[in-house]
């Protein structure tokens, strides 16, 4: 299995986006997730670097 290396949220106001890639750039991760897992789902995950994008709707509410 390939281990996740980088992991991308898309960040809203209630299910979030979810991308993993490998070292070679491969994805190996697309899900989405509720904001009440959110949580849940990154404890599982191992250690990697996390980066987060936000549309100017994720703001609101």
């Amino acid at each position: 299995m390939t281990e996740r290396t980088t992991a991308g949220v898309g960040l809203a106001k209630s299910v979030f986006q979810l991308h993993g890639i490998d070292a070679k750039g491969f994805a190996v991760l697309r899900r989405r997730v509720r904001r009440s897992r959110m949580l849940e789902c990154f404890q599982r995950l191992a250690a990697c670097l996390i980066g987060m994008e936000a549309c100017a709707g994720a703001h609101l509410g």
